[in-house]
């Protein structure tokens, strides 16, 4: 029988991964992690390629125990992570033995936090992707007693002299609490709003409650429209600040339908997006311009960001004869 990760205490996690690309013709979201960059970072520590499915909580405990020892990383929100009583650290490997319990408790700043286990967890696919979709009612939400098989098993991970863990790997974290600053570049409709579209990035909006995968809600003092035309509904890319009539405005997330029909001020890049994956209701966001080329260059900065992360993991899993995936 294969190893398992079984689930003591689900809170709100489901198995996920980067998302469904390639399907927006189809009419299909993208979904995947609401926080990219740090789902990608925890499976790159944890030795998985970066689009392996991993665990994903939102704002409630999780509880789990694996039936053989395992390498695992948390990464996301701030959270006290335990293994057994034994805090651990976020954003490194660390060693769990078989039948310890991990625990991630206390989540803070944000909203999400990231789990992965060495060798992934086995998913079902739907379209090259397991990220849960509500319109097709396709994803793993988890629930107690849950069981992941794990289809590698590890081999020993402390060090032959000193016994303690050699993991010190120190990748880039984040900054986590509002209030969060959030790079856009201006949308198509921007015109449209005259001078009053320089109300975006001079005022403060606040995360509602009613905001969730497909979609971001922020009340403050919204822009307003001058154009009185009808805007016809069209493709719009995830990230776009939309402005319907009312009070909030509406910023598209990774489950958000492939068309809209609201006029988009903006673009939130996609760094900006890791960030809008980790605001909590109540808290404070605020919108800055950015060019497209330096929405580009903030990309690419942070692709090599991991990529230099990967190199840094294969010399120490090399060294410990931890296998690790080709990239």
């Amino acid at each position: 029988m294969p190893d398992t990760l079984t689930v003591t205490r689900a809170g709100h996690a489901v198995v996920q991964d980067l998302g469904r690309f390639g399907r927006s013709r189809s009419g299909l979201p993208v979904n995947g992690a609401l926080d990219q960059y740090s789902a990608r970072v925890a499976n790159v520590l944890a030795g998985n390629a970066e689009n392996a499915p991993l665990v994903e909580l939102t704002a409630l405990g999780f509880g789990c125990t694996p039936s053989a020892d395992v390498l695992v990383a948390v990464t996301g929100a701030p959270a006290e992570v335990l293994v057994d009583r034994a805090r651990r650290p976020q954003w490194e490997p660390v060693t769990v033995h078989a039948g310890q319990t991990i625990r991630i408790d206390g989540i803070r700043d944000g909203l999400r936090v990231y789990l992965a286990v060495h060798g992934a967890v086995t998913a079902d696919y739907l379209l090259g992707s397991c990220a849960p979709d509500t319109i097709l009612g396709f994803g793993r939400r988890l629930r107690e007693g849950d069981e992941l098989a794990l289809p590698t098993r590890l081999p020993p991970l402390e060090h032959p002299v000193f016994r303690h863990p050699v993991f010190r790997l120190r990748p880039p974290v984040p900054r986590f609490g509002g209030p969060w600053t959030v790079d856009v570049t201006d949308g198509p409709d921007a015109a449209e709003f005259g001078a009053g579209a320089e109300r975006l990035y001079t005022e403060p909006f606040a995360v509602t409650a009613r905001s969730n995968h497909v979609g971001l809600r922020l009340s403050g003092r919204v822009p307003r429209r001058e154009a009185t035309g009808e805007v016809l509904s069209r493709g719009v890319p995830v990230g776009a600040v939309e402005v319907p009539a009312g009070d909030e405005l509406l910023v598209l997330h990774r489950g958000h339908g492939v068309t809209a029909g609201y006029p988009v001020l903006a673009v939130v890049t996609t760094t900006g997006l890791c960030a809008l994956g980790q605001a909590r209701p109540g808290q404070t966001v605020r919108f800055r311009r950015r060019t497209v080329e330096d929405a580009v260059s903030a990309r690419v900065a942070q692709h090599h960001t991991i990529r230099a992360l990967h190199r840094r993991v294969s010399t120490v899993f090399d060294a410990l004869r931890i296998p690790v995936p080709a990239h």
